[in-house]
């Protein structure tokens, strides 16, 4: 155990890290995702998956989708890999420094997560649901673990 960090739960820490690597894996792939419908109608695209959800394309939430899809060209669909693959870098860079007992990894852990509490807080309060409560719970214990593991470590 690294004493950088000491003390806390090697498992714990490594099992945070494994999942801050998932997130940076998943839209690492939404973001190859975007890249596979360069030079593509997406508004096409956008309306055959929609047809093969059997759902109408003149629904309302359908037709947003269509027609989000149908604003996105080319230079959005960089612009959107690009901030996928510098979210999955940040993720990325997380993950290796919590499963070496990095405190600059719990800082970033514990600040990144932190900021997204506000807005999960405010989805749940205006669209309750398990998904939403589940995510929740989840951030704030890892937020919460990582402050009480940096705050161990100044003590």
């Amino acid at each position: 155990m690294n004493p950088e960090l000491a003390p806390h739960s090697p498992r714990v820490m490594r099992a945070v890290a494994t999942m801050e690597a998932v997130k940076g894996i998943v839209v690492l792939g939404a973001g190859f995702g975007l890249l596979a419908l360069l030079h593509r109608d997406v508004r096409q695209v956008a309306v055959s998956l929609v047809t093969h959800l059997h759902l109408d394309p003149e629904a309302h939430y359908a037709g947003l989708f269509v027609n989000a899809a149908a604003r996105l060209t080319d230079a959005r669909l960089w612009a959107g890999a690009a901030l996928a693959l510098a979210y999955s870098a940040i993720r990325a860079a997380e993950a290796y420094g919590l499963w070496h007992d990095r405190r600059w990894a719990a800082w970033l852990g514990a600040t990144s997560g932190a900021i997204y509490l506000p807005i999960e807080v405010y989805e749940l309060w205006h669209k309750p649901g398990a998904v939403k409560a589940a995510t929740l719970a989840l951030n704030v214990t890892v937020v919460t673990y990582l402050v009480w593991t940096l705050r161990k470590r100044r003590a």
